[in-house]
């Protein structure tokens, strides 16, 4: 057959196959978001980066988004009765934050015997498992925080002696960034915990409790902070006792912390956060949609989809793209 021919029917068959891709049906895809809250600037950015990309995607792929949202202001039963709302109507996708790991499983049940695919988004279901789950990987977060503390603190000829605040250590997310620390702490050796201090998530019991730990332990030199969120909190307590001052300064208190969400954001520009990992809110958002439309077009997926924050200081953030403290704050 001559070459030309060939390289003729070539060019056709992509002309019709391109048009054929054009042509194609449009599909609508029905999420219902249930929320555990809507307090925090956090939840607003995620909703907000999922119906934006939510756009782009369906502009490139035929595909319109509809979102069903609904907020539990915290309880468990609530959103629970939230969701069953949802089943009733009939969305294509369930995606929930719970607000309690354990009792989201009935609705997650419920879905199921409906045929509705669920995905636990951030905050996992710990009593049934869901079509999939989409968050951070809070494990790997706080081993990448720990490294890059180990490694500052052995250029600065510090050995640490590091108060931890926790998180709530009912949350999964917690208990794996105590974890993380923990292990990195054993496995360099350039730091160690003096104490471990619970804080339920509770602004007060940051500053409190580091206030008390600061008391008993006068000879820290480092803090462990397993959300940024309450900074404010730590740096109150630290004032206190003339320990909140940026590096290179006279009383600095070296600190690594989780997530840089608004207070963490403004003080790691300020030099008194030394390292964090983000809380990558964008790009957790991209990964939701892309397994919800996955999930509602019948595709097999993983159990869970985890998204690594990326490690920050003060010298790297300013450039860093998609940091959503930028652009919400508590």
């Amino acid at each position: 057959m001559n070459k030309k021919y060939v390289l003729l029917l070539v060019v056709i068959l992509s002309i019709v196959l391109s048009g054929v891709a054009q042509a194609q049906e449009a599909r609508t895809i029905t999420i219902g978001l249930s929320w555990n809250e809507r307090i925090q600037s956090l939840v607003q950015a995620w909703q907000d980066y999922m119906q934006a990309y939510g756009e782009e995607f369906g502009a490139k792929w035929n595909v319109t988004f509809e979102w069903v949202v609904n907020v539990a202001d915290s309880d468990p039963v609530r959103q629970n009765s939230n969701i069953q709302d949802l089943i009733t109507q009939g969305v294509d996708v369930i995606v929930a934050r719970p607000a309690d790991s354990e009792a989201i499983g009935a609705a997650v049940t419920a879905a199921q015997e409906a045929g509705i695919p669920f995905i636990t988004f951030d905050r996992r279901s710990t009593s049934v498992q869901p079509t999939s789950h989409v968050g951070a990987d809070s494990l790997n977060q706080a081993i990448s925080t720990g490294e890059a503390f180990a490694a500052l603190l052995a250029e600065n000829g510090v050995q640490g002696q590091c108060i931890e605040l926790q998180g709530d250590l009912v949350d999964t997310n917690a208990v794996f960034r105590s974890q993380g620390w923990n292990q990195v702490a054993a496995s360099s050796g350039q730091y160690s915990n003096l104490v471990q201090v619970p804080t339920e998530w509770n602004p007060e019991l940051f500053r409190s409790g580091l206030a008390n730990a600061l008391a008993a332990y006068p000879e820290a030199n480092c803090i462990f902070v397993a959300s940024d969120f309450a900074f404010n909190s730590v740096r109150a307590a630290l004032e206190e006792v003339g320990r909140y001052a940026p590096q290179g300064e006279e009383g600095h208190m070296w600190i690594a912390a989780q997530d840089a969400n608004p207070q963490g954001y403004e003080a790691m520009l300020g030099g008194y956060i030394d390292v964090a990992t983000t809380y990558d809110a964008y790009f957790h958002s991209v990964e939701l949609v892309n397994v919800a439309v996955r999930v509602a077009t019948g595709d097999i997926v993983q159990p869970q989809y985890l998204v690594p924050g990326r490690v920050a200081t003060p010298a790297t953030l300013p450039d860093m793209e998609f940091i959503w403290a930028r652009d919400y704050s508590d």
